[in-house]
């Protein structure tokens, strides 16, 4: 009787673990997310394990867009030594990106000459955010809700959040080099 007892108690609550979202079902990296391509094509995060990656909101018409320079300048400058650069565009913030794939493609590359990799349209913050997003947001020690469009999360190798930089940070900003520079060290 006591044997079944504890059995059942452990199925209980292995059961609630897994339904509640907790346990194994919760990611430990970023390496765990499969995104969409600027061009609709599923992208396994794990091809980035290795890599430390400056993950970025981007928008075409805000204030902060011209930071798209430094975000390529960055991604050239420590591309070799293992650093990837992701833009995940958002049109959350005061609308400031509106385009198709197509035209964010067309303008990130004329505009500025992005070279690095671009994602699908996709919400940043609230109930319909994007799963890698709610991972970064909620690791990073500053755990408050995506505030507006070019927030920067630096991610280690490992996949685990490092650091987060808010939108009037610039890419270049020498605390911004000096995590990246640590980073890539290890």
């Amino acid at each position: 009787m006591r044997v079944r007892r504890a059995f059942c108690m452990g199925l209980a609550l292995t059961l609630a673990g897994l339904f509640s979202g907790a346990g194994a079902m919760a990611a430990d990296s970023v390496h765990e997310f499969t995104v969409k391509s600027i061009d609709g094509k599923d992208v396994d995060m794990s091809q980035y394990k290795g890599k430390v990656l400056m993950i970025v909101n981007v928008a075409s018409k805000c204030g902060a867009t011209p930071q798209y320079e430094q975000l390529q300048a960055l991604n050239e400058k420590y591309g070799e030594k293992g650093l990837v650069v992701l833009g995940f565009p958002c049109n959350q913030f005061g609308m400031q990106e509106p385009g198709t794939a197509e035209e964010i493609k067309s303008f990130c590359s004329s505009t500025y000459d992005v070279t690095f990799p671009l994602f699908t349209k996709i919400n940043v913050k609230g109930d319909d955010q994007a799963p890698i997003y709610k991972y970064l947001t909620e690791h990073a020690e500053d755990t408050a809700a995506v505030g507006w469009n070019f927030e920067k999360f630096i991610v280690g190798k490992d996949g685990k959040v490092a650091g987060r930089f808010k939108t009037r940070t610039s890419p270049d900003a020498p605390a911004v080099v000096k995590l990246l520079e640590s980073e890539l060290a290890k």
